[in-house]
């Protein structure tokens, strides 16, 4: 499988006006803040939008975000298995405001969930924390907690996935309000 094309920053806010941009972030974080005029479509919800992207992707060039460009490359190549063929932009919405170009937020707030690389490290370093202390004080059986998250890194890492992180998106608090995916789906319509 082709790793799937590039945009910088710089290129892309340049072409903006030319590209559907598709953030696949949860809600939570794109809320937060996003590129202007990006579409939310969470990667959960990938497979659902796939007709409304190929439309779309007829029309114009698709340009995937996340935070760092690690799930947006993960959904181009879904959406490539697809026939669909996107680019990703390099460093994701991170690099985009390092570069100082504006995210908006939705609705004009600010909200207070963390980016789901932050949650994913608080998360595993609590289990792993957690296995230890119970190995010591329970049993010493809880320490296959801590070389299990230990061994779920290291998957993450050689495949380039983080099921922590999908799991972690499901949760209610990164789920502040319901993703208005019909609402995005009809804009990649047109309507």
């Amino acid at each position: 499988m082709n790793t799937p094309a590039t945009l910088d920053p710089r290129q892309a806010r340049s072409r903006l006006h030319e590209l559907t941009v598709i953030d696949v972030r949860a809600p939570g974080e794109y809320a937060d803040g996003h590129i202007p005029g990006a579409l939310n479509i969470p990667l959960d919800q990938l497979d659902r939008a796939l007709p409304d992207i190929r439309t779309a992707a007829r029309r114009g060039e698709i340009l995937v975000v996340c935070a760092s460009g690690v799930r947006s490359e993960n959904a181009c190549r879904t959406l490539a298995e697809n026939g669909i063929h996107t680019a990703t932009l390099a460093g994701g919405t991170s690099a985009w405001a390092a570069q100082g170009h504006d995210l908006h937020q939705a609705d004009g707030t600010r909200t207070t969930t963390w980016g789901m690389e932050r949650q994913v490290r608080l998360a595993a370093g609590s289990f792993v924390l957690l296995g230890l202390a119970l190995g010591e004080v329970v049993h010493p059986a809880f320490r296959l907690l801590s070389a299990g998250i230990a061994g779920g890194l290291v998957y993450s890492v050689l495949t380039n996935t983080c099921g922590m992180a999908a799991v972690l998106a499901k949760l209610p608090y990164n789920r502040p309000r319901t993703a208005d995916l019909d609402a995005a789906l009809g804009r990649l319509r047109g309507n």
